[in-house]
């Protein structure tokens, strides 16, 4: 307890509502330098960079190597065997040895593999268009440009960071506890976490995000003649089975505030076959044949761990109510662990509030954790005093091809992330 007081005090006292002079030299660095940021977003665009694309994930992060090599941190790349089938990730060091020590995230990956029709950097007005320009190569570089804004008034050299690109967000390569440990590492290393994916507007702040797995559901009947469906000798067979199973989820969970929970694919019949790692499968079945086999495979979200345990008790329990001649089993696979709305985020959210009120910005409401998926920061919140996430500029569209960001936000969110980063390590 007293541990935590003493970070809830560090984190809410001493922050003014007015710009010093770095501050302001750091607004106007921005500002001056936000053509040349948005040119180096059209340029990470339009370099596809799938989550599958290993070479593409590798060409954009030595762009932002080379960028940060020039600002003198000591960079380097994770990678994996082989089998992982990834590009690993980007990390970049600063040891300055002074003030709190801050980890900073984002991801080269998108959603759009080269095969996408959905390729290119368009632009109309003040909003740009493209794959991944909002989730998020905008919010990556909107982390070197307050590198270079921080170096430009002389602090970056005594400040201790790390900066992390991952290159499989959008779907891990290999078990999170492999694919995430130095991440999960640099989140032990560090008081503060800062999450670089897109805003949910200039007046939110990302205090909470939701945790992301996955459960698979299989059931199974007794294959006979359908004119003997439902009979004591035969029961209901595999579909009614998980039909009754999905049904009970949706009444008796689906009311329970935070907690999400999809069945995105699903296949039964006599004979069925299911490739969860491709979301594929085939079946065979007659309609006059009590279907014998069924498998569903979907998600699950929960704002606490407490929750996720909760959810999978009573989602296993509704499992083993079985129908006359029936069978059920369901396993779930944890990936994304929730980021909870803690105290500190809370106290750090007043700390971000005083920065977007000193730049005119106004005041900061948390963010309904319903509207965020799951981010790499899930990773790092158990760890550190304090987490942000939604630091980077406003976007929409996401995993679609409407994807676009708002360009009039970008230096906003650019600038307020720098100055909240400058005041923290004061």
């Amino acid at each position: 307890m007293k541990q935590l007081i003493t970070i809830l005090l560090t984190l809410t006292i001493g922050f003014s509502q007015s710009l010093s002079k770095e501050e302001k030299q750091i607004r106007s660095y921005i500002d001056n330098h936000n053509n040349e940021a948005i040119d180096l977003v059209e340029k990470v665009v339009n370099i596809n960079s799938g989550t599958l694309n290993m070479e593409g994930n590798k060409k954009v992060g030595k762009i932002f190597q080379a960028e940060l090599d020039k600002l003198g941190f000591h960079t380097y790349w994770v990678t994996y065997p082989d089998d992982v089938k990834r590009s690993g990730h980007l990390f970049a060091e600063m040891r300055g040895g002074k003030g709190k020590n801050i980890l900073l995230i984002g991801h080269l990956d998108t959603v759009f593999e080269p095969d996408h029709p959905f390729q290119k950097y368009t632009r109309k007005g003040d909003t740009a268009y493209g794959p991944g320009v909002s989730d998020m190569k905008a919010g990556d570089v909107s982390m070197i440009y307050i590198m270079k804004a921080l170096h430009k008034i002389g602090v970056l050299q005594d400040m201790n960071l790390t900066l992390a690109f991952t290159g499989d967000e959008e779907k891990t390569g290999g078990p999170v506890s492999i694919v995430r440990k130095e991440l999960v590492e640099a989140g032990k290393w560090a008081n503060i976490g800062l999450g670089f994916e897109g805003a949910g507007g200039m007046n939110t702040g990302t205090i909470a995000r939701r945790s992301s797995s996955s459960w698979v559901l299989t059931t199974t009947g007794i294959q006979g003649h359908s004119s003997q469906i439902f009979k004591d000798h035969l029961g209901y067979g595999a579909i009614f089975e998980a039909s009754r199973i999905l049904n009970a989820f949706r009444e008796e969970l689906a009311p329970e505030e935070y907690l999400t929970f999809n069945p995105g694919t699903i296949v039964g019949g006599t004979d069925v076959n299911y490739d969860p790692v491709n979301s594929k499968g085939t079946t065979f079945g007659k309609t006059n044949v009590v279907a014998q086999s069924v498998t569903v495979h979907g998600g699950i979200r929960t704002i606490s761990i407490p929750q996720f345990e909760n959810a999978m008790k009573n989602m296993k329990e509704i499992a083993s109510r079985n129908l006359p001649g029936t069978t059920a089993n369901i396993v779930f696979k944890t990936s994304y662990p929730p980021m909870e709305p803690t105290k500190a985020n809370y106290a750090l959210l007043d700390k971000f509030e005083a920065v977007n009120m000193a730049l005119g910005y106004g005041e900061l409401e948390p963010l309904d954790p319903s509207k965020r998926g799951a981010a790499d920061i899930s990773f790092v919140a158990p760890h550190v005093d304090a987490s942000l996430a939604g630091m980077g500029p406003d976007g929409f569209g996401d995993h679609s091809e409407n994807e676009g960001l708002d360009l009039l936000s970008f230096p906003k969110t650019t600038t307020r992330a720098a100055i909240l980063i400058y005041r923290l390590t004061r």
